[in-house]
């Protein structure tokens, strides 16, 4: 499992020109699921999205996580996080887990971070999205567990 958490002002999610999801400060989470991944990297993976800490706290140093400061998560499952381009250009997703297992891992990730206290909106699971995001920083971490 796989994710890449961004630091946001603000973030906007459609599908085509219908708006799904929208946060104010937070984390935008790109997040991979690969074949064999279970219920325990989703847990692990909400656990370290919830107590990430990107935040500056009054010193200015990166010390609270998105929970510390009233953020929100916008969640939004990416298979292409997956996608292996080292023979040739055109990537290659077998790694990917398949939908049905990659979402249910998806919405026990969201699950577990709603319950850690985060408010939580998510994408559409295999749709083609549309996000604007305001980056804040940047700050961009990447986590593979």
């Amino acid at each position: 499992m796989k994710f890449v958490a961004q630091r946001v002002s603000r973030a906007r999610l459609a599908v085509g020109n219908e708006p799904v999801s929208e946060i104010g400060c937070g984390l935008v989470v790109y997040f991979g699921v690969k074949t064999g991944d279970g219920a325990a990297q989703a847990e692990k993976c909400a656990e370290k999205i919830a107590h990430l800490r990107v935040f500056e706290d009054e010193a200015g140093k990166m010390n609270r996580s998105v929970t510390d400061v009233g953020g929100e998560v916008l969640l939004v499952s990416q298979f292409t996080l997956y996608g292996d381009a080292k023979k040739g250009n055109r990537p290659s997703f077998t790694q990917a887990e398949r939908p049905e297992a990659a979402d249910a891992l998806y919405r026990l990730a969201a699950e577990r971070l709603a319950a850690l206290g985060v408010s939580v909106r998510l994408g559409v699971f295999g749709a083609h999205m549309v996000i604007e995001q305001v980056n804040d920083g940047p700050v961009t971490i990447i986590y593979e567990i």
